[in-house]
């Protein structure tokens, strides 16, 4: 009887440890472009969800389209993919509530997206939300390309969550507003249990990275990943 209780009390400690972790479920808004011959046919597409900076916070969605594949695609540019760019609120950070559930559900019941091929990436702050929102829904994602980000010290010891994730790293070794050190060191315990990462260090570069959203190799390389094992939600 004293082991039973004594189980119980553990389980129970534990599980409202859990419950207390768990971030609260949000609705964030979000901009979408979809591919040219969308509306054309039933194909179902990939799904490319993009992570802002600190500077594009707020309530106007205008300013998501700063820059990123958002701005590409605001000026004409074309994808053969679907983009969902959601807006952090002020005082608020990507790793701050659960947004992405609300986000996820809403995508897939109102769009053909094909949930083997469901990518993320983001630049600075949204570089750090890459790293989190992948580590909080591992099993979601084919693919993460997380620009001039990181992790903090509790988050990294839990970054091989993702060790069945590829992951493509950008970094500039002339970054002054994030070192480099910072994904230097998530890309170090990447490498203990991650045999599909990559890490670019971009010599001479600062923190700017808009520019690799441009790059053909860095979505072709994307495009070609795709989850192994889908889960069904």
């Amino acid at each position: 009887m004293f082991i039973f209780l004594l189980f119980f009390l553990l389980f129970a400690g534990n599980n409202a440890y859990a419950q207390s972790n768990l971030k609260v479920k949000t609705k964030y808004n979000y901009v979408l472009f979809l591919p040219k011959g969308y509306s054309e046919g039933s194909n179902r597409y990939p799904l490319v969800i993009y992570l802002h900076g600190g500077s594009q916070k707020g309530n106007d969605l205008n300013k998501v389209k700063a820059y990123g594949w958002p701005h590409l695609i605001d000026r004409g540019q074309e994808f053969g993919f679907i983009v969902a760019a959601p807006q952090c609120p002020e005082g608020k950070y990507w790793s701050t509530e659960n947004w992405f559930d609300s986000l996820y559900m809403d995508l897939i019941s109102k769009y053909r997206i094909d949930s083997s091929r469901i990518y993320l990436t983001g630049i600075s702050m949204g570089g750090y939300g890459t790293y989190i929102t992948a580590m909080d829904h591992p099993n979601e994602f084919a693919a993460i390309i997380p620009l001039c980000g990181g992790c903090n010290d509790t988050d990294t010891i839990r970054i091989c969550d993702i060790s069945r994730v590829p992951v493509w790293a950008f970094h500039g070794t002339a970054d002054e507003k994030i070192p480099i050190t910072e994904t230097e060191r998530v890309v170090n315990k990447l490498d203990q249990c991650n045999e599909n990462i990559r890490f670019t260090r971009l010599e001479g570069i600062g923190h700017d990275l808009q520019f690799i959203y441009e790059r053909k190799d860095v979505f072709d390389w994307l495009l070609l990943k795709k989850k192994q094992d889908v889960h069904a939600r």
